[in-house]
């Protein structure tokens, strides 16, 4: 049989095999690599519905565990890239924050609150691609999954779970326009497991014990034991360290205590029962090189709570020295998941 004339017309013509491969490779790379890298900061709009009641039909209770729940907000937008929140960190007035997608990208804005000071929406909300040295966004070269976000006075820390690597920025000087540079980082770093990566970091601050350290904690990375692997970098003592995993939780964040102890933000999911969220907190000066810790439960919660697939915490002091712990949840881009924003008070500080 005679082959169709289009297909002898482009075996004839090498040149549009070659524009038909190079289409190929763009149209199955991710979407967030396909921009250009000119790809600018964008200012975009984001709705807020309240969440008043954190256990379901029952908006009485604030009381749970050792925090209170002082409301939440259900975040949407039309911009296309809202949405797959992994980490954040909020400024001390307890407005301004910094976020991170894992799709590579920074949300900066500041939250908004009501005259009871329950969180009421997000304002000055903008977008714009996480940048690399040359300039070009991380997620064109592959460095995507940004998962952590680690903040020691203008310079933040970024963990990148697809590629096992830390990139540093001077974020305080230039904002979301800084570029960022890989730091050294630990071999047993590189060898966690794909996608079960760096998913917490912080900084410990001067006057605490391990100060100047970078702390770093994989999200299902096990030792022979089975507990979660952590890595102390730079600091007085570097090194690596383990934290029991217990009930099948992974870690999705982390943030310090203005004591010093150290939160840590777990979540678990099984077709069966859905998504959980529990919060520990563990001493930092148990922490030290070859050490096992652990630490007590604040908080648990499940399908019966507001909770989604709960990835982001941080830790402010207000100016009555009030603790707030702001919780950020990753929708996956997904139409069955929400971004949802959660605020507690810890009551035992």
């Amino acid at each position: 049989m005679r082959e169709p004339r289009s297909r002898i017309t482009l075996a004839l013509h090498p040149g549009y095999c070659a524009i038909l491969a190079a289409l190929l490779f763009v149209l199955c790379l991710p979407a967030h690599a396909q921009r250009r890298a000119t790809d600018a900061p964008v200012r975009i709009d984001v709705a807020a519905r309240t969440i008043d009641a954190f256990k379901a039909g029952q908006s009485d209770q604030v009381r749970f565990g050792a925090l209170e729940f002082r409301g939440g907000i259900e975040l949407t937008s039309s911009y296309r890239d809202f949405g797959g929140l992994s980490a954040i960190r909020v400024a001390a007035d307890g407005a301004r924050f910094v976020a991170l997608t894992d799709r590579g990208r920074w949300l900066t804005g500041r939250i908004a609150y009501d005259k009871r000071e329950r969180p009421s929406g997000i304002a000055e909300a903008v977008m714009a691609p996480i940048l690399g040295q040359d300039g070009r966004p991380l997620a064109s070269r592959g460095w995507y999954d940004t998962e952590s976000i680690a903040e020691d006075g203008g310079t933040l820390y970024v963990g990148i779970e697809r590629v096992h690597r830390i990139v540093r920025f001077d974020f305080g000087r230039d904002g979301v326009l800084a570029r960022g540079t890989p730091i050294p980082t630990p071999p047993g770093i590189s060898k966690l497991p794909s996608n079960k990566g760096l998913e917490a970091m912080v900084v410990v601050p001067g006057g605490l014990p391990l100060a100047g350290t970078l702390i770093a904690l994989s999200e299902r990375g096990l030792d022979s034991h089975g507990n979660l692997r952590g890595f102390l970098i730079g600091g007085p003592s570097a090194g690596e360290f383990t934290i029991r995993r217990t009930d099948d939780f992974d870690i999705s964040d982390c943030a310090l205590l203005p004591s010093g102890d150290l939160l840590i933000l777990e979540r678990r999911f099984f077709w069966w029962s859905g998504i959980a969220m529990r919060i520990r907190r563990i001493s930092l000066a148990a922490i030290a090189p070859d050490a096992l810790v652990d630490g007590r439960e604040l908080i648990f919660a499940d399908m019966g709570f507001q909770i989604d697939n709960m990835e982001g915490l941080s830790v402010h002091r207000t100016a009555a020295g009030e603790t707030i712990l702001t919780l950020v949840s990753d929708d996956n881009f997904s139409a069955l998941q929400r971004t949802i924003l959660l605020q507690f008070k810890l009551v035992d500080e």
